[in-house]
C-alpha cells in the first residue's frame, strides 16, 4: 500500500463525517411549514390523564384557545429580570413565553441585544407550559391567572413570583415561579387549597411546545441536533426527534429522569424530583408546534386541606458544570456521540487550559499541542515510514518503468524491494488510524462547546463559533495541507496524484464556512505535523546520504 493512501484515508474519514451530517439535514424532519397555524382540536396540546386514573379530564372541559398565525393567546405579561435571565410570563396559563439570556448576546455586532431562547410569536415557537388536570376545577395552560405586579426584579438571592387562580367551587391555586441568583434553574410550585366540600384529585403536567427549526437556525455545512431528549435510568440519553413524534406519540413511565428540548448550544429541560414517577409523552398536533412533556401521578387534597406540586426548569446554555449540578445526566445534552469517553477528557483539559491562559483560541492550540505530544511516538512511526518510502521513491519509479503495465510482476518486485530494504509499507497506516478517533472527538468538542460561542481569539477573529470573515484561516489551512503533501513521497499512480493535489483546494472550500475554532485546531494540527514530519524526514534523508557516501 502506498503511503499516500494514509492522507486519502484521513480525507475520506473527514468527508464521510460531512456526508453523514448532510444526510441528517436532508433526511431529517422536513421544515416545510414552520408557521404556527390554528389547530383542528382546541385541546390537542393537553395531555390525557392515565386511563387507570379516576381523575381523567372530561372531554371538552378545557376552554377553546389555540395558537394562531401571530402567536399564542396573549393575556397580561409579567416580566421577571434576574442577573442572567429576562423572562416574560403570561397570565394566560401562567406560561413562560419568552426567555432572553442576558449573558449571551445575539452576535458580536449586537452585544446589547440578548439572545432570545424562547418566544411565542413568529415562525419560531419555543415555550414552557405547565398546568393541572382534574375532574374537578383545575387551571390548565389556558386558564387565566391574576398577578400582584407586572414586573419583578431579583434583589437578593431568591425571587418568588406568585400567580393565582380560583374557581367558584372553592378551589384556589397559587402557581409560584422561583428564580435564583447566578442560576438558570427556575423552581415551580403549585399550592392547591381545597375549600370545597369534596376531595380534589388531580395531576400536574409540564411540557414544551417547539416548532421545527427554520433555515436561520441551521448551517449548510454543520449538522447539530434540534429536538426532544429524555433521560431515564434505563436510557441515559434518548433522542425523541420531530420525525419520531410525527410517527407516534411517546408514552413512557419513568421514575426520575428529565425531558428536554435542545438546540445548538442551548436547552430547556423539565427536571422532576428524582423519586417522582411521571408519564413522559409527546404530541405532534397538525398545524401546531410539537409537544414534549411529563404528567405526574395523581394527588388528592382533602376538603379544608392544601397540597403541593413542585418541579424545576433549566433554561439556558449547555454549560456542563451548571447542568451537572442541576440533574444527573443533563450534561449529556452536549452530545459527543459514541466518542464521549474521549471527548469529555479533552473538554476538561481544554477548559483547564483556558483557566490558565484566558483565551479559547490559544487553549485550542495548546490542547492540540498536548494531543500531538501524547501521540508523538505513534506519529514518529508513521512519518519515519513515509520518509523511508520517500528515500525509496527513485527505485520504485525504476520498477514502474521496467515493468510498465504488468502489475503482477511489479507488485512482486516491490515486495522484494521492501523486504530487502526492511521497510513495511503499512507501517505508517496503523499509527494514524489509532489517532483518528481522538481527532474526531476533538472536532465534536469544538463544535458542541457553548464556551466558544462569541469567544474572541486574536486580531480579526472575534467569534470562534462562526466562520473567519476574511477566510484567512481556511487559506492557511489549504497551504499547510499542500506543504504536507510535498513532504510525502509522490504516488506512482497519476490519477491518485491528481486527487491528492486537489484535496487542499477542496478542503479550503469546505473549511471556508466552518467555525473559526475548528479551523484554528486544524491549522495548528497541520503546522505541528509539518514540523514533526520535516524533522524526521530530514534526519532520515541525511542518514541515507551518509550511508551512501
Amino acid at each position: 500500500m502506498d503511503n499516500q493512501k494514509i492522507i486519502l484515508f484521513f480525507a475520506l474519514s473527514f468527508v464521510l463525517l460531512l456526508i453523514w451530517q448532510a444526510w441528517q439535514e436532508d433526511y431529517g424532519p422536513n421544515p416545510a411549514d414552520t408557521t404556527v397555524q390554528a389547530a383542528a382540536s382546541p385541546t390537542a396540546d393537553i395531555p390525557a390523564a392515565p386511563a387507570t386514573s379516576v381523575s381523567a379530564a372530561p372531554e371538552g372541559a378545557v376552554p377553546v384557545a389555540t395558537p394562531g398565525p401571530r402567536g399564542f393567546q396573549r393575556g397580561t405579561r409579567v416580566r421577571v429580570i434576574t442577573d442572567l435571565l429576562d423572562v416574560e410570563l403570561d397570565t394566560t396559563g401562567g406560561d413562560i413565553r419568552t426567555v432572553a439570556l442576558l449573558a449571551f448576546p445575539v452576535s458580536t455586532e449586537k452585544k446589547d441585544i440578548p439572545f432570545r431562547l424562547m418566544q411565542d410569536e413568529g415562525t419560531r415557537i419555543f415555550i414552557a407550559q405547565s398546568g393541572l388536570i382534574s375532574q374537578q376545577a383545575a387551571p390548565d395552560h389556558y386558564a387565566v391567572y391574576t398577578t400582584e405586579a407586572n414586573e419583578y426584579r431579583l434583589q437578593g438571592d431568591e425571587l418568588r413570583v406568585p400567580l393565582r387562580w380560583s374557581a367558584p367551587a372553592g378551589i384556589t391555586v397559587t402557581k409560584t415561579y422561583i428564580f435564583y441568583r447566578d442560576s438558570y434553574q427556575i423552581g415551580i410550585e403549585y399550592r392547591i387549597e381545597n375549600a370545597s366540600g369534596a376531595p380534589w384529585t388531580g395531576h400536574q403536567y409540564r411540557q414544551f411546545q417547539r416548532s421545527l427549526p427554520g433555515d436561520d437556525e441551521k448551517s449548510a455545512f454543520l449538522y447539530t441536533y434540534t429536538g426532544g431528549v429524555i433521560h431515564s435510568q434505563e436510557e441515559k440519553y434518548e433522542k425523541i426527534d420531530f420525525e419520531d413524534m410525527d410517527k407516534e406519540n411517546l408514552d413512557r413511565t419513568i421514575t426520575g429522569g428529565w425531558g428536554a428540548m435542545i438546540q445548538h448550544y442551548f436547552i430547556g429541560a423539565w427536571l422532576p424530583d428524582s423519586q417522582e414517577t411521571n408519564q413522559f409523552y409527546s404530541k405532534a398536533p397538525k398545524g401546531q408546534p410539537y409537544v414534549l412533556g411529563l404528567l405526574s401521578q395523581a394527588m388528592t387534597v382533602a376538603p379544608g386541606e392544601a397540597g403541593d406540586f413542585k418541579s424545576r426548569l433549566y433554561i439556558g446554555p449547555k454549560d456542563q458544570a451548571r447542568m451537572e449540578k442541576a440533574a444527573e445526566g443533563l450534561r449529556l445534552t452536549v452530545d459527543y456521540g459514541m466518542l464521549t469517553i474521549l471527548a469529555q477528557p479533552l473538554f476538561w483539559l481544554m477548559k483547564y487550559i483556558h483557566g490558565l491562559v484566558g483565551n479559547w483560541g490559544w487553549s485550542i492550540i495548546l490542547l492540540t499541542l498536548m494531543v500531538k505530544l501524547v501521540f508523538y511516538k505513534l506519529s514518529e512511526t508513521s512519518y519515519r515510514s513515509m520518509a523511508n518510502m520517500r528515500v525509496l521513491q527513485p527505485k520504485l519509479m525504476q520498477l514502474r518503468e521496467r515493468y510498465g503495465d504488468d502489475r503482477q510482476r511489479m507488485s512482486q518486485a516491490m515486495m522484494e524491494l521492501y523486504k530487502k530494504e526492511k521497510i513495511n509499507p503499512l507501517g505508517g497506516c496503523l499509527p494514524m488510524v489509532v489517532q483518528i478517533p481522538v481527532f474526531i472527538a476533538l472536532y465534536w468538542v469544538l463544535l458542541e462547546s457553548v464556551e466558544l460561542r462569541q469567544a474572541p481569539f486574536v486580531l480579526w477573529i472575534h467569534d470562534l463559533s462562526t466562520k473567519d470573515p476574511y477566510y484567512i484561516l481556511p487559506l492557511l489551512m489549504g497551504v499547510t495541507m499542500f506543504i504536507q503533501q510535498k513532504l510525502n513521497p509522490p504516488p506512482p499512480d497519476p490519477i491518485q496524484a491528481k486527487v491528492l493535489m486537489a484535496l487542499p483546494f477542496i478542503f479550503t472550500l469546505f473549511f471556508a464556512f466552518f467555525p473559526a475554532g475548528l479551523v484554528v485546531y486544524w491549522v495548528a494540527n497541520s503546522v505541528l505535523s509539518i514540523l514533526q514530519q520535516w524533522y524526521i524526514t530530514h534526519r532520515i534523508e541525511k542518514s541515507s546520504k551518509t550511508a551512501k557516501a
